[in-house]
């Protein structure tokens, strides 16, 4: 007890000396309390602003596709080698897997206060190791460097007039503004939803197959073989130097449909095998797992921004927004971006109400005191400190 007491005298008189000290030199009390609310201001404006605290844990995905193939496949050779070997990682809690129709998803969680950056070299480090007990068409890939709070704004893509299908307002996301909203600093990823993926599509004729003596397997070889530019070598002509070179790019179907197929046979009239004598070549769409909807309409086209981990989610917001109003007058004729999801206004809406319970605060506190104790001097004590003990609080949160 006398122990106890003695803490309480003792912590009584630091306290007392702070006290007397601030009520001797009020200069100087002024002058730290000021350089401190600068400070708090500074960290204010350097804090990330966002409606939704993320309580996410630290967490890294891998993604790995492999098409055509069945959940129960997927699970056997790829998801289950990747939650083995990530489990070996250092700092991991624990390891989860799905398992979709050509599709894996490994969700690896990390104890807290792990960097985010740090837990993502640990897992590219582990995925270079465990490449090859995976299938050979499968490459496992990193996920963005986002939390689950990361979706801040999302839009779709909209032609009034008609001109543009669901294939044309898809392909101007995939090619044209997905690219350029995640060139904007802050944004992890634009994934894109709706519409439909463009796709070169072969229909081939079994009986047609059969006949030329051609597997389906020396068919894809030669298409894939077919689209690709070689290099030859140097000529030098009258002092310059000519590349030579072989272009085969695939630009349209009449050039898949003009593929020859090594069969080591020959036509009836002798000539080589081409794509076209066995099967047919067409433009379509790829096939749709889900779909996007605007206002019940029907089908839409659009992207959802994904925020980088620990961005100011104000921030980004409007410099995607400064972006699309930069990009507007690049878009083709009749489309226009709609915006659909915008936290923006969430997050100055709940800024909004901290100022406003903040003011009702200072002034109530102040109205009290002027009434009972009929003293200006002491009203204006909630007025000056409840502002700067908002803007202290602001201090450690700035360095985090």
């Amino acid at each position: 007890m006398v122990t106890g007491y003695d803490g309480d005298w003792g912590r009584n008189r630091v306290l007392l000396s702070v006290i007397g000290f601030c009520a001797r030199r009020p200069i100087y009390t002024l002058f730290i309390v000021f350089c401190l609310s600068l400070w708090g201001y500074r960290s204010l404006s350097i804090s990330p602003l966002d409606a939704i605290p993320d309580l996410s844990d630290v967490q890294v995905i891998v993604l790995t596709e492999w098409p055509g193939r069945s959940p129960d496949l997927v699970e056997d050779q790829i998801t289950y080698p990747l939650t083995t070997s990530l489990l070996a990682a250092p700092k991991v809690q624990f390891v989860r897997g799905q398992s979709f129709m050509g599709l894996s998803f490994v969700y690896v969680i990390f104890e807290d206060d792990t960097d985010i950056y740090w837990a993502r070299s640990r897992v590219s480090e582990l995925l270079a190791t465990v490449g090859h007990k995976l299938p050979e068409q499968a490459r496992p890939s990193l996920g963005p460097d986002a939390t689950g709070i990361g979706w801040v704004y999302q839009y779709a893509l909209v032609d009034r007039t008609g001109r543009h299908d669901l294939s044309d307002l898809r392909a101007l996301q995939d090619f044209s503004l997905r690219y350029w909203l995640e060139s904007v600093p802050g944004v992890a990823e634009v994934a894109s939803v709706g519409g439909y993926s463009r796709e070169y599509q072969i229909q081939v004729d079994p009986y047609k197959l059969a006949h030329s003596g051609i597997t389906l397997d020396q068919l894809i070889k030669a298409v894939r073989a077919s689209n690709n530019d070689v290099g030859g070598r140097v000529l030098e002509i009258a002092g310059h130097e000519h590349f030579v070179r072989g272009r085969g790019y695939i630009k349209d179907k009449q050039d898949i449909e003009q593929v020859v197929i090594p069969s080591g046979m020959m036509m009836g009239d002798h000539r080589p095998v081409r794509l076209a004598d066995v099967a047919s070549v067409s433009l379509g769409p790829a096939m749709q797992r889900g779909l996007a909807d605007l206002d019940g309409l029907g089908q839409a086209v659009g992207g959802i921004v994904i925020m980088r981990h620990g961005e100011n989610a104000l921030q980004v917001i409007d410099r995607v927004k400064q972006r699309l109003e930069e990009v507007r007058g690049g878009l083709p004729e009749g489309v226009e971006v709609v915006p659909v999801y915008d936290r923006s206004g969430l997050i100055e809406r709940a800024i909004d109400t901290l100022k406003l319970a903040l003011i009702e605060e200072m002034l109530a506190v102040a109205a009290i005191l002027l009434l009972f104790l009929l003293h200006v001097r002491s009203a204006l004590v909630a007025v000056i400190t409840l502002p700067v003990a908002i803007l202290l609080a602001f201090i450690p949160m700035g360095m985090q």
